[in-house]
């Protein structure tokens, strides 16, 4: 009987402790979350009886059992601002928002209060304001993803101080302003930097000359000047996209890596002639169209494999793929 009586008292205490694995501050947060976006359906397994961490949309730590992940996307019915209590899952590494369109409003300054963060993706969504310069102080992201939203104002300076930061998508918002002069001096490694399909102006800053990106796309603004500062027979540029922008330099005189696969020019102001160095390049992407580019292509390398569209509307330029010189 004594046996049969402690058999039970250790099934209790089991079945107790598996229930909850999750921590109780942590379930709050979450159940809290849930109701701030007014119990969407996508949430429905978010209930108070069951144990967090076998939630949809939700990671626990294997150990610790704390929540390091929150992850909801692709969701048409969820709606409402991102909620605050979001800043209160302390261990969280991995958040994201992705592909909910009625996703609206700022970003909150509580996401601030996420030190251990290295993941932050909220792209694909109806996002307004600020960029808020309390990311830069989110000093494990590795990637920070705000592509296709409605973010207006200036890109924040602070975000050059993410030291472990990999790849930075600003891209497909409303941005306006110069780009920062500290995006020439990131404290850590040189990030992927997406900055394309948004309305930013004036020049691209000197103190990007002697940053060493390995994919820089700043395609479809209204960037004016030298250009040519992007590249250098030192440095280990693989893509490189300035498309449709206002930009006007002597594209004779630049020299490009020779690790350059990607280069796409088209609608700019870009003169002079095609350096002889471009054959050199494997170049699986080439489009100068649409600038004041003169002179004889270059015979050789990869330059012939391209069709005339990745030439054509410029000054005076002539040779194969386009019509002979004369």
């Amino acid at each position: 009987m004594h046996s049969h009586n402690l058999l039970l008292l250790l099934f209790f205490f089991f079945t107790v402790s598996f229930a909850e694995l999750c921590h109780p501050n942590d379930k709050e947060v979450l159940l809290n979350i849930k109701k701030a976006f007014n119990n969407p359906y996508i949430l429905t397994s978010w209930k108070p009886e069951e144990d967090c961490c076998t939630w949809y949309c939700v990671e626990c730590d294997l150990k610790s059992h704390r929540i390091i992940a929150l992850t909801i996307f692709a969701d048409d019915e969820l709606s409402g601002p991102i909620p605050p209590f979001v800043g209160d899952l302390p261990f969280l590494e991995n958040l994201m928002f992705h592909k909910l369109p009625n996703l609206t409003g700022p970003i909150p300054p509580t996401i601030a209060k996420l030190h251990n963060l290295k993941y932050l993706d909220l792209s694909w969504n109806g996002l307004s304001g600020p960029i808020p310069s309390f990311l830069g102080s989110l000093s494990n992201l590795d990637i920070l993803d705000l592509s296709f939203n409605r973010f207006t104002g200036s890109i924040p300076s602070s975000l050059a101080n993410l030291r472990r930061l990999g790849t930075l998508h600003l891209d497909r918002n409303k941005l306006t302003g110069p780009i920062p002069d500290s995006f020439g001096n990131f404290k850590g490694k040189v990030p992927y930097l997406y900055l394309s399909h948004n309305q930013l102006s004036g020049k691209i800053p000197t103190s990007m000359g002697k940053v060493d990106f390995n994919y820089i796309d700043l395609s479809r603004n209204k960037l004016v000047g030298d250009g040519s500062l992007i590249f250098g027979s030192k440095k280990t540029t693989e893509i490189v996209d300035l498309s449709r922008n206002l930009l006007e330099f002597n594209i004779s005189k630049v020299v490009f890596p020779r690790t350059l696969t990607w280069l796409d020019l088209n609608h700019n102001k870009i003169f002079g002639e095609i350096p002889t160095g471009v054959v050199k390049l494997e170049l699986q992407m080439l489009n100068v169209s649409y600038n004041a580019l003169c002179g004889r292509i270059p015979m050789g390398g990869k330059l012939q494999s391209f069709d005339v569209y990745s030439y054509f509307h410029n000054k005076c330029l002539c040779g194969k793929p386009l019509g002979s010189c004369k």
